[in-house]
């Protein structure tokens, strides 16, 4: 892939994050999909394997991160790898938005996310 197909496949994934399309997302995930993040305690932290677990992960969103937007703040690609640095907002269960800051990695494999590593602060 170019680096600009690269790019363009990335943000679509994002997109469909903030929509909470999981069934879009999960298309663009190759069926041994590698998930692997490092978030707030209350998450499932660690590494995911498969379509059904990464979908899993997916659909648990909106009970760690409710009402969750994505703002990609930085991007590039080099054929196949891609990283993204970006803002995730969501409702505090105690109130008020909360702000974190995280970055992805992701890798490529024909025309679909094989695997994404994700780091957000704490």
């Amino acid at each position: 892939m170019t680096d600009a197909q690269t790019i363009e496949l990335i943000t679509r994934f994002e997109e469909c994050f903030n929509t909470g399309d999981v069934d879009s997302m999960m298309a663009m995930m190759t069926d041994d999909t590698i998930f692997e993040h490092l978030a707030p305690p209350a998450v499932s932290v660690g590494r995911h394997e498969g379509q059904a677990a990464v979908r899993a992960v997916w659909e648990s969103l909106p009970q760690h991160f409710p009402n969750c937007h994505f703002r990609v703040d930085d991007i590039f690609a080099a054929g196949d790898r891609c990283t993204c640095r970006y803002t995730l907002t969501f409702d505090n269960p105690e109130g008020g938005r909360e702000t974190r800051f995280g970055a992805d990695v992701f890798r490529l494999r024909d025309g679909k996310i094989a695997e994404k590593l994700s780091y957000l602060t704490v």
